[in-house]
């Protein structure tokens, strides 16, 4: 099967979209059964993807396309040509922002969440009208879709309009080899010397995007939890800038606890497991989440969660973490406090984290994706001679 995957909204591997993306091309070309596999990938993004350099046919997008317009412009245009060219079976489009109107071969989508939905200052107002309008027609073009939660399945059905028998759930996985407990003491001296770190610490690892991940609230609860308990623990909110940082870097500066506030900016890959193994509790208040991968990450690493349940993260979480109602400043400032006071809530999390991780697995997921691709690959098979006979009777 002749499967291809663009791959231009990563943001440079920086977002959730970028990770599953790198994640499962992994988790493909490790896969027992044998593709041909073409990737779609900006120029300036092909390092990321030098691990697949031997396994799959790289597509060099030119870096002038990485705009938003112009690239969904190239998705519409230019990309169907290239399909077309390589006859490819199956195009995998692994963003709803970049969904296709043609129709070059068999068509799969993944949907992360509908955050345009549920979020109503989430993006700005183009944006905003892309994702309700736009994409609403496009996802009926497509032969079918992946939603990474059940929560994001039930939105497709509610906001689109989609019959579930167009819909696949497949959840993300989490790469066991790297996300694993490790040596706590390691982890902490790292970060100490690079970042002058003291522990305990809370960790939020999210891009700063206000208000959709809800880092002002978590430094209010923050500030509220010093004043109370007058603990040393010091608040980590690891994350690139994003929509609203700007609110979240004010927020910092007004709190009389600043200097416990700490801002590492983006953590790369390799550095996460650190992050997660030296934490005292991983925390995670945002308002909606199609799938929430941080968290799992957390708990397979060996680290306490405290985490909203809306959206998708109490499917996702289960009863492994702390609840929180992440709208509730009060709520989020009791949790603080309970689980820093208390080493054996803390223990249990771990050790019920650590086995709910286990069940997520990017060798499942690429199992099942490439189920979905063999189903909608046969489909089309199928419909081509009826279309062939059909062009021929009319025409």
């Amino acid at each position: 099967m002749k499967i291809g995957i663009t791959t231009s909204v990563m943001q440079g591997g920086r977002s959730g979209v970028g990770q599953y993306v790198l994640a499962l091309v992994r988790a493909l070309i490790a896969a027992p059964a044998r593709h041909e596999l073409t990737l779609f990938v900006l120029e300036d993004d092909l390092p990321l993807f030098a691990f697949a350099s031997q396994a799959a046919r790289m597509v060099a997008i030119p870096e002038r396309y990485r705009p938003a317009v112009k690239n969904i412009a190239w998705h519409q245009l230019e990309l169907p040509r290239l399909v077309r060219r390589l006859r490819l079976d199956v195009l995998h489009v692994p963003s709803y922002r970049r969904l296709l109107w043609p129709q070059p071969c068999a068509m799969v989508a993944t949907v992360h969440d509908l955050a345009p939905f549920r979020l109503p200052k989430k993006y700005d107002w183009k944006r905003m009208l892309y994702g309700r309008v736009v994409v609403r027609r496009l996802a009926r073009r497509q032969d079918e879709i992946i939603a990474v939660s059940q929560a994001t399945a039930n939105d497709l059905g509610t906001f689109f309009g989609l019959p579930s028998s167009q819909i696949t759930v497949i959840h993300n996985g989490l790469d066991h080899a790297r996300f694993k407990p490790g040596n706590v003491a390691e982890a902490r001296e790292s970060l100490a010397r690079r970042h002058g770190l003291r522990y305990p610490f809370f960790l939020y690892v999210a891009r700063l995007e206000h208000p959709a991940k809800n880092h002002v609230r978590l430094i209010e609860a923050f500030n509220w939890f010093k004043l109370a308990t007058r603990s040393p623990w010091q608040l980590v909110l690891a994350g690139a800038d994003w929509h609203g940082a700007d609110e979240i870097h004010r927020a910092i500066r007004r709190s009389p606890y600043a200097k416990d506030i700490v801002t590492p900016g983006f953590v790369p890959d390799t550095d996460l497991p650190l992050w997660y193994r030296a934490a005292g509790v991983f925390v995670y208040p945002s308002l909606f989440e199609g799938f929430g991968l941080p968290p799992l990450e957390a708990m397979a690493c060996g680290c306490p969660v405290l985490a909203a349940t809306e959206g998708a993260l109490a499917e996702v979480a289960g009863n492994a973490v702390e609840p929180v109602n992440p709208r509730s400043i009060p709520d989020i400032e009791r949790q603080l406090e309970r689980l820093a006071a208390d080493e054996a809530l803390r223990d249990r999390l771990r050790t019920v984290g650590i086995a709910h991780a286990k069940r997520f697995d990017w060798r499942h997921t690429a199992a099942a994706t490439l189920e979905v691709y063999s189903r909608v690959a046969a489909k089309a098979d199928a419909l081509d001679p009826l279309c062939i006979a059909t062009e021929h009777q009319w025409g």
